[in-house]
């Protein structure tokens, strides 16, 4: 199970940090990603990382701006999000896939949290 959290209101500029604590697995054995989804958009892709945490990747709507990192022992992973504008505001999911490292398609990841807002307001 995918528990996301961290969500929430926040003003342009501001930031937030989400987090995504894993249980019924070895957290260790899975890559991790973040995912959005606005209203009647495709879900995309934000930041990945590795199950060690050495590797990364991100869209280029995160760059600078968003951090991903884990904590194998706290079977959790993170998204500090910094500078948020509105066009951030989506539903953010977590995601688990069962390779080392995976890359940006929503089919790669094998399970799924259960989403959390993040709105951004002008």
């Amino acid at each position: 199970q995918l528990q996301a959290s961290g969500g929430g209101l926040v003003q342009a500029g501001g930031s937030l940090r989400l987090s995504c604590v894993v249980s019924g697995r070895t957290f260790s054995d899975y890559a991790m990603g973040w995912f959005r989804q606005a209203p009647e958009k495709e879900r995309e892709f934000v930041f990945g990382i590795s199950r060690s945490g050495i590797r990364t990747s991100y869209a280029d709507s995160a760059k600078g701006r968003f951090t991903i990192s884990r904590d194998n022992a706290k079977n959790t992973v993170y998204l500090e999000m910094n500078s948020l504008k509105p066009e951030d505001t989506a539903v953010y999911y977590c995601a688990a896939a069962t390779t080392y490292f995976t890359g940006s398609s929503p089919g790669e990841y094998a399970y799924w949290g259960q989403g959390t807002q993040v709105t951004v307001s002008s």
